[in-house]
Order: structure tokens, then C-alpha cells, then sequence
């Protein structure tokens, strides 16, 4: 994978190095905060799939962003969420809503005291999603300063579609999770083990409807949402292009004024 210049990962720099808030009238440095899971994904890919994944999309579009002369920087991946779902499978780590409210609430603040208040976080798992909006409206409520959140499958649904052979989204440890890891670390795709399994309408999980809670297992026996089987390298690295650059592009638009405001 081509990755982005060490310059824009934060956990590569050095004190000296380290960006800094920008002077009044110049871009101010975009800090992209990775938020993914450790969770199981099936017989066939990693269990930190969802991190790595959230990982590049933020990688690839702070190296777009950059390049348009808007700096932007990535911090290390949250690497565990809300997945008490998926803990029937094994191999997932989980974390309370209260830690990871907590979790969420002092990197914002440390990256703020570090001189950075233009803070994006980028979702990669879905059991995140509803608590990483309530927590990042709170953040920016209590504090003053917007903290912007997202989900990248949700932000690129129609790129990522356009891609998928068998699917009308990204589901899990399917068509698009697994073509991505394949592009990203073949090595983490266990190709003997490809498995498909049933799907679900991902827009109709999204709504504000009567539910419960359900554990995963009640959906797939084998932990796979989706057509693995019809992943492909090739495949994923155009939906990680399209990922990013849709990230990207919304991005630069929250800040362009329409035309009315201009």
C-alpha cells in the first residue's frame, strides 16, 4: 500500500516536527482520528479489520487533502468499540459505552491541547456509530469547538456500491471489507477460508426504529455478512480510492461557503 507521508502520521513525528496550529489566516491542520473495532470477521480475515480499514480511508484521504494545500494529519487508530454484539464468536475485544465516551472525550481533548481544533472522527465499525454522534455533539456542545464525526462506509455508500458486484453496501467481513484487507495485507485474508453469508439491509439497521439488542449470531452462523467469495485485490483497492475520496471531498466542502454565504 502506498501510504501517506510520514509527515502526516502523527505517531511517526518528533516533538520539533510535530505540526502546529496554523497562523490566523492560513488552513488549519486537519487531525483525522481513526475509530475502528477488534472484533471477529469471519473464518477467513483479521479481527482488526475494521481498524485497519478506517486507518487507510484516513490515510489516503489526508494525502489527498494535503496535496490541495488544506493540511491534514492522522492520529493511531482507536482500536476497540462498542462490539458486545460480536462477543459470541470470540476473538473480539469490547468496551463499555461510559470507556468509550471517556476513551473519545480526552483524545479530542489532548489533541486540542496539543494545538489542533479541527478534529474529524472517522468511523469504520458499525456498532460505533450511533454513541460516536452522541459523543462527538456532546464534545463540541461542552467545549465550544466542533468536533465532526463520520462513518466512511456511510459517508462513500454510493461510490463504495458502485464497486460491489453482489452487494448494495459494505456489510461484514464481505465483498468490500475483504477486497479491501486483500489490497491492503493479503496476508491477513485467509483465501482458503472465503465464506459467504446471509446479508442485511444496512440503511434499514441505520433508522430510528423499535429494537433491542441482538447478537450477531442470530443473523450468521459463520460471523460473515455478505459475498466474500466475490472479493478481489483489484476490487479493493478502487473501493479504498473512491473511499478516500469522497472523504476527502466532503471534507473540503464543509468549509467552502455556498453561494448564498459567499
Amino acid at each position: 500500500m502506498e501510504g501517506i507521508p510520514d509527515a502526516r502520521r502523527l505517531r511517526h513525528l518528533v516533538r520539533p516536527d510535530r505540526p502546529r496550529a496554523e497562523p490566523t489566516g492560513t488552513p488549519q491542520c486537519c487531525v483525522l482520528v481513526p475509530v475502528g473495532s477488534t472484533e471477529q470477521h469471519g473464518p477467513h480475515l483479521a479481527t482488526g479489520t475494521d481498524s485497519i480499514l478506517a486507518a487507510a480511508v484516513c490515510e489516503r484521504a489526508a494525502r489527498l487533502l494535503t496535496t490541495e494545500g488544506r493540511p491534514a494529519a492522522v492520529t493511531p487508530a482507536i482500536w476497540t468499540g462498542l462490539t458486545g454484539h460480536h462477543t459470541g464468536f470470540g476473538g473480539t475485544f469490547t468496551l463499555s459505552l461510559a470507556t468509550f465516551s471517556a476513551l473519545i472525550r480526552d483524545i479530542c481533548a489532548s489533541i486540542r491541547g496539543a494545538g489542533f481544533s479541527d478534529i474529524v472522527l472517522v468511523n469504520g465499525h458499525g456498532g460505533n456509530m450511533a454513541a460516536l454522534w452522541a459523543v462527538a455533539t456532546d464534545i463540541s456542545v461542552r467545549s465550544g469547538q466542533t468536533v465532526w464525526s463520520t462513518t466512511y462506509f456511510v459517508e462513500a455508500a454510493t461510490g463504495i456500491a458502485a464497486e460491489l458486484e453482489s452487494q448494495s453496501s459494505l456489510q461484514h467481513a464481505c465483498e468490500a471489507e475483504t477486497s479491501m484487507i486483500w489490497a491492503l495485507s493479503p496476508d491477513q485474508v485467509r483465501q482458503d477460508r472465503l465464506t459467504d453469508g446471509p446479508g442485511f439491509d444496512m440503511a434499514a439497521s441505520m433508522q430510528p426504529r423499535l429494537r433491542a439488542f441482538e447478537p450477531f449470531s442470530n443473523l450468521t452462523a459463520s460471523g460473515v455478512s455478505g459475498f466474500a467469495r466475490r472479493a478481489t485485490p483489484e476490487k479493493g483497492e478502487r473501493l479504498l480510492a473512491s473511499a478516500a475520496r469522497i472523504l476527502a471531498s466532503s471534507l473540503v466542502r464543509r468549509n467552502t461557503p455556498s453561494p448564498t454565504e459567499s
